[in-house]
């Protein structure tokens, strides 16, 4: 008999939370954008050897698993026996999964990084955050008023789509960088994200920091000029510099105003020493919320890459464990202070910023390293895009394709069966049986985790590409595009409105939109959200 947590239990837990939990939904991220409790963070059981210990570091911490609470298939139980395995101490399952927790009374939500999206709107309605809507925008371009578009999403994100002229800057930099590409305090600044909650975050960030512009949040962001029958511009790669010693050190003055008035707590060299030391029996997330840039070109030991604008917008991807201890870092005195003021705000516990510059000790360099669950099973049964391109002319080979289908669909091999770890003996039943089976992903590492399951499930020869599909492509050899051969429905990752075609993208924008405005009233039912907000600035009101 496994462990049980009762619905009740849990929420008790949760409504008088004092030592650390975390609660994790091992459902694909599709399914769990259906509906999930708003403090789960999601890993799914496909990826959960990747992804876990990265969420949820330690393992003393008492951890609550859930699904859909069928039995038949059982995720959180297959999830329970694989982290004992490892080492986990304190694991139960949520009784009766989500569904258990929804008859029980209690709120599920929609879509993903649901508790920081709620917040981007608690903001907007506590501190009555400006906006502009885009035919205003518009109509002061074309007046030619002083303004200037910063983007504050990610440079992949703002790679794809901007508004004409923007220049990226993404959150957690905007104080940091925005006087070297706004000079003069008569320029009007507009903050766009790609709908609503980095636009608010980033545009109140500025004016808490009290920037001598006057600064607005653009209405719906890209979708909302999408919307509007704008154009967006595609592939640009405008940014600010960082901050020369003048503009470096008001920014430092004013993250620094703005975290007293949110009252940010501090740590040094002595302390995080004796916290990592700690950290097998009290979670440490050491963050360092620079660029990715920054953080590959020197990063303290053990830290990992968070930048800050995206830190806030998505801590359930970040922080797995709640009551855990968070230390932000950074070489500036900024961005960690900026980030930290919001992390306070939003109601998470137990953040710090480290008091001196991570520079001195940043003896690492390159990108993250991951760390898995157990190892990967390196082993003879692989086979090299040329020599499987040649067999294949001659023989019957079954494809299975492990990537998430929003990149199958954009690029696979051809004849390649979409696949899903957690449900591959479905997923096999719906494809025709074969001799020889080769799996295949991006960087061949969901084939090589995926390879031992297939082998369980057939009698005949399974053996994974070298390299994934990415070798394949390195070789000269063809992708096809589109649904093509789906053995398990799309709904592994969740879609966002660009993801659709152009007839239905529009459509998904507004639900989208509409999803977030109503989010307030939802998350109101959820008495331990624990948001507030420091009283910032008034804005500035003239043009």
């Amino acid at each position: 008999m496994h462990l049980e947590t009762l619905p009740t239990t849990l929420k008790e837990k949760l409504d008088s939370l004092k030592d650390e939990l975390a609660i994790i939904d091992v459902r694909e991220q599709g399914v769990f954008a259906q509906g999930h409790l708003l403090f789960a963070s999601n890993v799914p059981l496909s990826r959960f050897e990747l992804e876990f210990p990265r969420l949820v570091p330690c393992q003393t911490t008492p951890i609550v698993l859930c699904d859909d609470g069928n039995r038949q298939s059982d995720l959180a139980l297959q999830a329970k026996e694989l982290l004992c395995s490892f080492g986990y101490e304190f694991v139960s399952i949520l009784k009766g999964g989500v569904q258990g927790w929804q008859n029980s009374g209690y709120e599920l939500f929609s879509g993903v990084n649901v508790l920081s999206k709620s917040f981007g709107e608690y903001v907007e309605e506590a501190c009555h955050t400006p906006c502009i809507d885009p035919a205003e925008l518009l109509d002061l371009r074309t007046k030619g008023t002083q303004l200037i578009v910063l983007d504050s999403r990610p440079s992949s994100e703002y790679h794809r789509m901007s508004i004409p002229g923007a220049i990226n800057i993404p959150g957690a930099e905007l104080v940091y960088r925005f006087q070297e590409v706004t000079p003069d305090p008569d320029t009007l600044i507009v903050v766009n994200c790609a709908g609503r909650t980095r636009s608010i975050i980033g545009a109140q960030s500025l004016i808490n920091a009290g920037a001598p512009n006057r600064v607005v949040a653009l209405k719906n962001g890209t979708m909302g000029w999408k919307l509007a029958g704008l154009e967006l511009e595609n592939r640009k790669n405008r940014t600010a510099p960082k901050p020369d010693t003048q503009n470096l050190k008001w920014a430092q003055n004013a993250a620094q105003k703005v975290a007293t008035n949110a009252n940010v707590n501090y740590i040094d060299w002595d302390t995080l020493d004796l916290w990592q030391e700690q950290s097998d029996k009290q979670t440490l997330y050491l963050l360092d919320v620079r660029t990715p840039e920054e953080y590959e070109s020197g990063h303290l030991p053990k830290s990992r890459s968070a930048p800050g604008g995206q830190l806030v917008q998505a801590t359930d991807t970040f922080i797995g464990t709640h009551g855990a201890r968070v230390v932000l870092l950074d070489n500036d005195g900024v961005r960690a202070r900026m980030t930290a003021s919001w992390l306070n705000q939003m109601g998470r516990k137990n953040v710090h910023v480290l008091q001196h510059s991570v520079l001195p000790r940043s003896s690492e360099k390159g990108p993250e390293t991951p760390e898995y669950l157990g190892f990967l099973h390196h082993d003879s049964d692989t086979i090299t895009p040329a020599e499987l391109f040649v067999q294949s002319k001659n023989h019957k080979i079954t494809w299975l394709d492990l990537a998430d289908s929003r990149t199958y669909r954009n690029g696979h091999i051809q004849g390649a069966w979409f696949t899903v770890r957690s449900r591959i003996s479905e997923c096999l039943e719906q494809i025709p049986s074969s001799n020889e089976y080769v799996l295949t992903s991006p960087c061949g590492t969901m084939a090589e985790l995926t390879r031992p399951d297939v082998v369980n499930h057939v009698q005949a020869s399974v053996k994974t590409l070298e390299g994934g599909t990415n070798a394949w492509v390195a070789a000269g050899f063809p992708l096809t595009t589109g649904f093509e051969c789906m053995a398990a429905q799309p709904n592994d990752v969740y879609w966002l409105p660009y993801d659709y075609d152009p007839e239905e993208a529009e459509l998904r924008m507004r639900e989208y939109l509409s999803w977030e405005t109503n989010l307030i009233p939802q998350i109101e039912k959820e008495a331990n959200a624990g948001f507030s907000v420091a009283s910032p600035p008034v804005a500035k009101e003239r043009l």
